[in-house]
């Protein structure tokens, strides 16, 4: 059975993957409505990526990695440091432990491999569960960060003995311009826009601080919660939309693009 959007004005929040998202909407028959809720920023991290290259270098060293890109900006850092043979070395003997499957493909890319993978749906639960059967106590430990800087993974890390070293590659922030992210709240909000894909927990918050800022938090809320359908890519989205007040109507079994598209297409499908 062919699931359609049916022409549905669906928002999408995205930065890096805006137009893969946006295809997979017209695709299934969906009118995508682009603006990124925020924007990366690097950080120079090259204090951090020598401590770290200095902790892989020991024996019994473990990375933790909740990110690709923060790992291609490791591995970047390093070579600007002129240690890029080591970094590459220590990675090679360290027990890598990675979140979801960038880090993996990154890690690849360059020859070097996984050596425990957190199960789908990829989130901060599975990347603990994971590392439950990894030894950290009074060894070196080194916590890759995604852009959202959670302190939940190396909070457990260090209450477990951990000698913990953190590498905040980038950060996410606002766009320059919130200008395009203002009128589409006031779209939300006015009956512009059919449904919202959020696909990272930065995103939703981001959405709120600026309807706020313009005066126009709670209607947003209510549009989300009567109105505009809000779709979730996985659990972790989800549990962030439900503490802000608008719990998501879809929420896929893979917390990937593709089946957030269909599931969404599906929920669509179900109200006509």
């Amino acid at each position: 059975m062919t699931h359609s959007l049916g022409g549905a004005r669906v928002a999408l929040l995205e930065a890096r993957r805006e137009s893969e998202l946006a295809s997979l909407v017209r695709r299934h028959g969906g009118d995508p409505v682009c603006v990124p809720a925020l924007r990366e920023i690097e950080r120079d991290c090259r204090d951090e990526a020598d401590r770290g290259i200095d902790a892989i270098g020991r024996t019994g060293a473990v990375v933790v990695l909740a990110t690709g890109v923060g790992l291609d900006l490791w591995l970047a850092a390093a070579k600007d440091l002129g240690r890029a043979v080591e970094v590459r070395q220590g990675l090679s003997r360290a027990t890598v432990v990675c979140r979801g499957p960038k880090p993996v493909a990154v890690l690849k890319r360059e020859g070097l491999v996984a050596h425990v993978r957190a199960p789908p749906p990829h989130t901060t639960v599975e990347l603990l569960g994971a590392l439950e059967d990894v030894e950290v106590r009074d060894r070196d430990v080194v916590f890759v960060h995604d852009g959202g800087g959670t302190r939940i993974v190396p909070e457990a890390l260090l209450r477990r003995g951990a000698r913990l070293v953190e590498i905040e590659p980038y950060a996410w922030a606002l766009p320059k311009e919130i200008a395009p992210l203002e009128d589409l709240v006031r779209s939300m909000v006015t009956g512009g826009v059919d449904a919202v894909a959020i696909t990272t927990q930065v995103q939703a918050k981001h959405l709120f601080d600026v309807a706020a800022g313009i005066g126009e938090r709670l209607p947003l809320l209510e549009a989300l919660r009567a109105r505009v359908i809000v779709a979730a890519v996985g659990p972790t989205c989800a549990r962030t939309l439900e503490a802000l007040g608008a719990p998501p109507h879809v929420v896929p079994d893979q917390s990937k693009m593709g089946p957030l598209v269909l599931a969404l297409a599906r929920y669509i499908g179900s109200r006509r």
